[in-house]
């Protein structure tokens, strides 16, 4: 240790050799950068030498770091300004020598210390409350030191601080040569983050835009009316760079001053921390040659009058190119429509099969006739929209019940801010009494509920006489008995006692309380699957896993349903609607609920013997077919199945294929075909009650209805939107509600699965019931039942 021009500061030298001795760090990877880091140099303050000072001084030594030593807050203050260390130690346990936190506050101040790490020495007290870091890190301290003498605990903290914060500094140093470079780009550039918050813009982007950087930071993309919106165009670039990729092209950008300017623009995603995108940078250039810009236009991307400020926004629609808004402003709209379109096909960098599709439309319109490039552009038009597969109400019928059911059963609800919170008690599963009667086998089964049992296995199966036999515990009996006909415990390799306890517990967990939506519903829904499964053509087509996972799914499809839609959920601020953000809430707790009741007991777990690749297969087709149950997805199952399972088969007995040959086995099979017969088949399943015996549709009608009505009055009792009016208990026509869902639900549903499945009866009962609900109506009753003669 040397003296250094005075008693207040000492330097020592590092020595060169030692056990601990380690070779100092000069080469540091930053991104593409290698920077090269000089010998760390330490400032150490401590009014007094004592065995801490020595500690740390001895492990600079040992570190290879060059040290200095400081007595006084002006003789550190004045060597760090002189030297600009990379660690300051300062002594924090002695505040008769000096404040430490006034000298960390006067060091901060300097420019040299922005990226400096400084660390107090605190006292070690054993018996006192530890105490709050907070005032140190208000005074500019990066962390504390426990007082430790030990040259080892002194070394080990010097490494650390190395590798830690002093290389994170070191590296955000070398940020500055990079703003550097930023700020005196001849190009526009700006930075946002994952969330379109602008960060930073460089002076040639306030040269160019117009504006000034202070009404730009920390603004989101949408408050900056920088140009027009157009979604297609923005949507096509947000979703390429939203999956990382790099995009480029030309665009119109409107300055502050309301001038148009068109710019060449590069669009990079930037990862960050955990592999997720997590800021955008956007390069942009001024097109001065107007000619060169024009083909490069329509090299790279359409000529719409379009900033990509709007883009990042947009990415809830996947939408396609709207070829006619984006030429109608040009003089000439068919030349620009053939430039727009082949420019947008030679730029696209997703190949998602709608974008297949756009292609092949832009490139035929390439060489049709006006009138048919104006039908094309209408295509496109519709292709835009999200609702693909939902028919337009009022293209087919304007009736109030068909509204109010499709607004009901197929929406998430009005969005509005409510104080009212409609509390679900979902975390309270309940558990089986264990004063309930119930079978230890199928052969312990009361003569009562065996003979209402009999005939399960044809579809004008009475499961109302069932619910009354087992005093409305249906799914307990009748969930054995279709369990066993289809091997399921030997499927599961669990035992007949294990399927029992889980049956108890799924039921247990439905409300009997709910006219509808309770365990009987999910029995009714249970035995329909099953019949399904019976049916030859399913046979060929589905695997013994999939068997399973269709009786299991229909058995928990509703499993603690409240007895309100998801709509009501929505408008009411549920927990379950705030847990599930507004999309499939009761499916997502449906198919959630049931795998936590199954697998918290081994007493109920029935997957407990399956092997791990099997049970998540298993569990995937579960989750699947129970979400299948939404209604807002309705039209777009059923318009798949149409069109993958439907049209395929017919298009090969026509063509005089109609064995078992093996282009039917090809469509049959296919794991995306198998995907969608399972979803069509507790779809139907689920919704079955139009095609059941007259007797069992009209009861099934008044429940439903009553669950309906019930949810209105409560939401004019709580000063909710009522999402279906119509459903009013004083004034709603039953036979006209019937009639609308059949109409609009059932029939095409129903059509499409009898040309798969074969169901003659099924469509008998469906005719005979819209026949009756028709006469009901037709005479002005609005009741179940006409009145009696």
């Amino acid at each position: 240790m040397e003296e250094n021009e005075g008693a207040d500061i000492l330097e020592t030298s590092p020595v060169s050799n030692g056990p601990w001795c380690k070779a100092p760090v000069t080469d540091v990877q930053f991104g593409p950068m290698r920077l090269h880091q000089d010998q760390l140099q330490v400032l150490l303050v401590f009014a007094k030498e004592d065995n801490q000072s020595n500690g740390f001084c001895w492990a600079c030594e040992k570190a290879g770091f060059r040290c200095n030593i400081a007595r006084t807050p002006e003789s550190a203050l004045e060597c760090f300004l002189d030297k600009h260390h990379d660690i300051i130690i300062i002594d924090h346990r002695h505040s008769r020598y000096f404040d430490a936190e006034a000298l960390c506050r006067s060091i901060r101040t300097t420019k040299p210390s922005e990226n400096t790490v400084i660390i107090g020495v605190v006292r070690r007290h054993a018996d006192r409350e530890e105490s709050s870091i907070l005032p140190l890190i208000s005074a500019g301290f990066t962390r504390r030191y426990v007082e430790n003498s030990n040259i080892m605990a002194c070394y080990n903290e010097l490494i650390q601080l190395e590798f830690g914060e002093v290389q994170a500094q070191f590296k955000l140093r070398a940020c500055n040569s990079l703003f550097t470079a930023l700020e005196k780009s001849q190009e526009a550039i700006e930075i946002t983050s994952e969330d379109h918050v602008i960060q930073y813009v460089n002076p040639a982007f306030e040269t160019v835009m117009g504006y000034q950087i202070g009404e730009l930071i920390g603004k989101e993309l949408t408050e900056v009316p920088i140009n027009e919106k157009k979604a297609d165009f923005l949507d096509t670039i947000n979703s390429c760079i939203k999956i990382g990729k790099e995009w480029q092209g030309m665009y119109y950008a409107k300055k502050k001053n309301g001038d148009s300017i068109q710019q060449n623009v590069k669009i990079l995603p930037v990862v960050g921390q955990g592999g997720k995108i997590r800021h955008y940078v956007s390069i942009s250039r001024l097109c001065n040659d107007n000619n060169k810009a024009e083909k490069t236009c329509e090299r790279v991307q359409a000529e719409s009058q379009t900033d990509i400020q709007t883009c990042r926004h947009k990415d809830r629609r996947k939408g396609s190119l709207d070829v006619r808004s984006t030429t109608s402003r040009g003089s000439d709209g068919s030349s620009q429509r053939r430039h727009s379109s082949m420019a947008r096909i030679h730029s696209m960098t997703i190949e998602a099969p709608i974008t297949k599709v756009i292609n092949i439309i832009n490139a035929a319109q390439e060489s049709s006739p006006m009138p048919v490039a104006e039908a094309l552009d209408r295509v496109l038009e519709i292709l835009r929209t999200t609702e693909l597969y939902s028919p337009q109400l009022g293209t087919k019928d304007e009736d109030p019940h068909t509204s109010d059911l499709v607004g009901g059963l197929m929406t998430d609800g009005l969005r509005r801010l409510s104080g009212n919170e409609y509390i679900l008690s979902a975390k309270q599963t309940h558990q089986v009494a264990g004063s309930l009667i119930s079978p230890i086998s199928l052969n312990d089964i009361p003569p009562r509920i065996t003979q209402a049992m009999e005939n399960e296995e044809h579809w004008d199966f009475d499961i109302f006489e069932l619910e009354a036999a087992t005093h409305k515990r249906p799914l307990v009996y009748l969930g054995l008995k279709i369990f066993a006909r289809f091997g399921i415990c030997e499927f599961l390799n669990c035992s007949e006692s294990t399927l029992r306890s889980w049956l108890q517990v799924i039921e247990a967990n439905y409300h009997s309380s709910n006219s509808y939506h309770n365990s009987t519903h999910s029995a009714d829904v249970l035995h329909a699957t099953a019949y399904f499964l019976s049916k030859e053509r399913v046979k060929q087509t589905l695997d013994p896993i999939d068997e399973v996972a269709a009786l299991i799914a229909a058995t928990v499809h509703d499993v603690d349903h409240p007895g309100r839609t998801n709509s009501f959920l929505c408008n009411a601020g549920s927990e379950l609607a705030i847990l599930y953000n507004d999309t499939a809430v009761l499916e997502s707790h449906h198919a959630a609920l049931a795998f936590q009741l199954t697998t918290r007991d081994d007493k109920c777990n029935i997957f407990k013997n399956m092997e791990r690749n099997e049970y998540r297969t298993l569990r995937q087709a579960i989750i699947d077919m129970v979400l299948a149950t939404e209604m807002t997805k309705h039209f777009e199952h059923v318009n798949k199945f149409v069109n993958s399972i439907n049209k395929p088969l017919a298009a090969l007995e026509e063509n005089g294929n109609n064995g078992d040959g093996e282009s039917i086995k090809t469509v049959l099979t296919s794991p995306e075909n198998r995907i969608l017969i399972k979803r069509m088949l507790i779809k139907c399943a689920d919704i079955s009650n139009p095609c059941r015996p007259i007797e069992q549709c009209i009861e099934w009608a008044g429940r439903i209805s009553e669950e309906y009505f019930a949810q209105t009055d409560e939401e004019k009792r709580q000063g909710l939107p009522v999402v279906m009016p119509v459903f009013d208990r004083n004034t709603c026509s039953i036979p006209k509600s019937q009639i609308s869902f059949i109409d609009y639900f059932i029939t095409d549903m129903f059509d499409a699965w009898d040309a798969f499945a074969d169901l003659p009866n099924l469509m008998q009962h469906l005719d005979n019931n819209f026949k009756y609900w028709k006469g009901l109506d037709e005479r002005k009753l609005r009741s179940l039942r006409p009145p009696p003669e």
